[in-house]
């Protein structure tokens, strides 16, 4: 049985939180900020992220949305014909700081793969890995510079981030 642990209010302040902490830390060292989603929900949060920011700064936030499927360590032992959503980054990536948005990180091996799609794409001043939740069990040395929250799990639990961009609803769930 799922369990909610994050309803939609405390969804909202944690988006909220997280545009605060990227606009603290890149105010004033980034020129030329971009964030690219990671497809799906990634990408629903990225533009969110986007919005808040470039409304604080007065200014649009250039946003992009990554498909990784191709980019896998594990494409042959997921599929047998990969769905590829497509990759929509409609600015130079040379040069910028990118913010790399997901919704869970977990092994790391989805944001491994992001990396090396972005770097097809150019080389970045810098990239920044923003998640909204940071569950553990990392199989490579990757860590969130800005994270919403942090979560408990059993391993063979699964954390289900639900946004009405994707799921008509709004809220974090803990399935086992």
């Amino acid at each position: 049985m799922p369990k909610k642990i994050f309803d939609q209010k405390k969804l909202a302040k944690m988006i909220d939180g997280l545009a605060r902490e990227i606009e603290a830390d890149l105010r004033l060292e980034c020129e030329g900020l971009a964030l690219i989603g990671i497809r799906n929900r990634g990408a629903h949060l990225a533009t969110r992220l986007a919005k808040i920011l470039g409304e604080k700064w007065g200014q649009e936030i250039p946003v992009g949305a990554l498909d990784i499927t191709l980019y896998r360590d594990d494409l042959s032992e997921r599929a047998h014909q990969p769905v590829v959503k497509g990759t929509e980054i409609p600015f130079d990536v040379e040069g910028r700081c990118v913010v790399l948005v997901d919704d869970v990180l977990f092994t790391g091996r989805t944001v491994r793969a992001a990396l090396d799609a972005i770097i097809d794409f150019g080389r970045p001043q810098c990239i920044k890995l923003a998640v909204l939740i940071d569950r553990g069990f990392r199989e490579l040395p990757i860590a969130p510079d800005y994270v919403a929250a942090t979560v408990e799990t059993q391993r063979e639990e699964m954390v289900e981030v639900r946004l009405r961009e994707a799921d008509e609803t709004e809220e974090v769930l803990v399935v086992k």
